[in-house]
């Protein structure tokens, strides 16, 4: 009987070992190295969505200087800028890839011109027929047709900012910053550093054509702030405003229809009595809506903030970015991970989001790439 239950017990034993591990829940990521030659590109890398662990895969080559990225809602064409020489005279070019397999690969589909030079932003309407291009150099705006296939096809809009504001150091003229289709696809929202405005443009999706908003054709932030990027609450009902050189974030209410931004609040992003150079970049909401996080380049940390139920703002901390300047910041579909591309410190490193309180507590070492400037999450 004895022998029995050992031998039973060795059996059940060896059926546990030889049973296979259950595989972590993965995502893939696409990481814009921005710079050229053979050390530009875009990097993929598997991002495990319960340790936080970060993994490095396939790099696609020539696509030199390709500072931002944009996926398809679909999630099957990936959108880079593509630049010999980022910001010089010459335009510029996005390109189209169709994303293949699982880990990264990606075909080249066509480029297209941004018809701008600097080209620092992109995004995809949510119908994925339109992309738009944000021109920081030339301080202007593309709308691009998106052909079934995920191709480029004809330009619907360009649209040349004018004007400037009173950094004459870095207002001189319009900087196009970013380029933000609303949650219900009726507005692009374009934060023009230079001009201290958020601009307002009617969609087409059809057409692929942005006309000025009527109602309200842009809105002001303080002299000097100089907005570069926006991002839009959750819930809709809200936009936040990251400010460059101001060094703050700003809360505006959005009205849909008749598509109306209303200031509410302005918050620094750095600890008090902080006086040396840095300068804003990123921010991103959690997908509950209940904390902000916002970076600073130059004191090369990410601040935190929690969101009340009427938007406004009060900070939780300000955590060191784990890497000089950082440019770019993701935050997972479950909202518990935040990963942060430090570009000039070649490095991207994942935080742990207290789920509680907004905190950040940093996994693992941070990972080396060259020159981060952007990060894309494929969903799982």
């Amino acid at each position: 009987m004895l022998q029995s239950l050992r031998s039973l017990a060795w059996m059940l034993l060896m059926t546990l070992t030889v049973l296979p591990a259950a595989h972590a829940e993965e995502a893939l990521l696409f990481i814009s190295n921005f710079t050229g030659g053979d050390a530009g590109g875009i990097q993929a890398a598997q991002l495990d969505l319960t340790s936080g662990t970060l993994k490095l895969g396939h790099r696609t080559g020539d696509v030199p200087n390709p500072f931002f990225l944009a996926l398809s809602p679909n999630q099957k064409f990936l959108y880079s800028i593509r630049a010999k020489q980022f910001g010089s005279p010459e335009t510029e070019e996005f390109a189209a890839f169709e994303l293949q397999g699982t880990g990264g690969q990606l075909k080249p589909l066509n480029t297209q011109t941004t018809k701008g030079s600097a080209s620092c932003y992109i995004d995809v309407d949510k119908t994925g027929r339109v992309a738009l291009v944000a021109n920081y150099t030339t301080g202007n705006l593309v709308s691009v047709a998106i052909r079934p296939d995920g191709s480029l096809g004809d330009v619907g809009t360009f649209i040349q900012h004018a004007g400037s504001s009173v950094n004459s150091a870095r207002q001189k003229a319009p900087y196009a910053h970013c380029s933000v289709v609303s949650p219900d696809n009726r507005l692009v929202l374009v934060a023009d550093l230079g001009l201290d405005k958020v601009l307002l443009y009617r969609l087409d999706p059809q057409t692929a054509r942005l006309t000025p908003n009527a109602v309200q054709p842009f809105v002001r932030l303080p002299p000097g702030a100089g907005p570069r990027h926006l991002t839009f609450h959750p819930n809709g009902k809200r936009v936040y405003v990251i400010n460059e050189l101001a060094n703050s974030v700003t809360l505006f209410d959005y009205h849909a229809e008749p598509g109306l931004l209303v200031e509410q609040q302005t918050l620094s992003t750095l600890p008090e009595g902080y006086s040396e150079v840095t300068h804003c970049a990123d921010l991103k909401i959690t997908p509950n809506g209940k904390f902000l996080y916002g970076t600073n380049r130059g004191h090369d940390s990410i601040a935190a903030y929690r969101l009340a139920d009427d938007g406004r703002m009060t900070l939780i901390e300000i955590e060191p970015s784990r890497g000089k300047g950082p440019q770019n910041l993701l935050i997972t579909p479950a909202g518990d991970l935040l990963v942060c591309a430090n570009m000039p410190g070649n490095n991207v490193a994942v935080f742990r989001i207290d789920q509680q309180t907004g905190s950040l507590s940093p996994v693992g070492e941070p990972v080396e790439t060259t020159s981060p400037s952007c990060l894309m999450l494929r969903r799982p």
